[in-house]
């Protein structure tokens, strides 16, 4: 089971906000929200603002607090404001301000453990049939050496 909490048109560039998403990914959610209160990134608190509310999604739908961690967080360009500065003979500079929209998504660690066990036994009974009928069909093909002379 899943919980996810959504930020949109966060006023930062996406570039900026994902070194933190790349540092919560995977994690614990207390070692996600330890992480980033020592973090000195502008992006920190909202980052964790944002997955007490996945948390809060997360236990609305009946998941337990201590047993969640954070499956995915994706960081996607959002629109881009266009300003411009005045320069000197009546030109005019570009100013772009990037936004982002954040997804986390929140998964229960024995879910993600039983989909990754059952992942792994597929996968070693596929193996394993295919070894057995390729030994059934190959066979053992021996090249002669050619016989060489006596001098």
């Amino acid at each position: 089971m899943e919980a996810t909490a959504t930020l949109s048109q966060y006023r930062q560039a996406p570039r900026k906000t994902r070194l933190l998403a790349d540092l919560v990914r995977g994690k614990k959610i207390d070692e996600a929200i330890l992480e980033l209160n020592f973090r000195a990134k502008r992006a920190a608190p909202v980052f964790v603002k944002l997955i007490k509310s996945a948390v809060a999604n997360a236990k609305a739908a009946g998941l337990d607090e201590k047993s969640l961690i954070v499956k995915s967080i994706t960081v996607d360009k959002g629109p881009v404001l266009k300003r411009s500065r005045p320069r000197a003979h009546g030109r005019a500079f570009p100013i772009h301000k990037h936004t982002s929209h954040v997804v986390v998504i929140l998964s229960d660690l024995s879910a993600m453990v039983a989909k990754k066990t059952k992942k792994t036994e597929a996968k070693k009974a596929k193996t394993s049939t295919a070894t057995a009928t390729k030994s059934a069909t190959t066979k053992t093909v021996t090249k002669k050496k050619p016989a060489t002379r006596a001098k």
